[in-house]
């Protein structure tokens, strides 16, 4: 688990003495990593009694052209991606990468990891 609480340094480096330990609150999860493979999806409990639909694996898009028709296309690699060079060669699914479809090359909009689906729009 990670923990996003606040640091124990100052912008210095000096060390802060805590007036309290880690709360459940703060913490985090490892990111999802959704990879082009069968569909398969996880259900993850969040704060509030909601919960959150993992996208774990994934070879199809909701693709939308430049008129509004959206349509299922198949994934077939990542082309690019501007958050982490290396997820293109692991072929990780993230908002913002490129991917190659049957349709052409798309750029996803949804966030797989949190919303459990892939949307993208079809780049000219």
């Amino acid at each position: 688990m990670k923990w996003q609480g606040r640091s124990r340094r100052t912008y210095t480096g000096a060390k802060v003495k805590s007036a309290r330990g880690k709360r459940k609150f703060e913490l985090g999860n490892e990111p999802a990593e959704t990879h082009i493979h069968e569909t398969k999806r996880k259900n993850v409990s969040t704060r509030g009694g909601n919960r959150k639909v993992r996208l774990l694996q994934c070879n199809i898009a909701n693709v939308t052209d430049t008129q509004g028709k959206t349509q299922k296309a198949d994934i077939e690699t990542v082309v690019g991606n501007v958050a982490n060079e290396h997820y293109v060669r692991r072929n990780i699914l993230t908002k913002g990468s490129v991917i190659k479809t049957s349709l052409g090359e798309a750029r996803i909009t949804s966030r797989p990891g949190q919303d459990g689906v892939v949307n993208a729009v079809l780049l000219e």
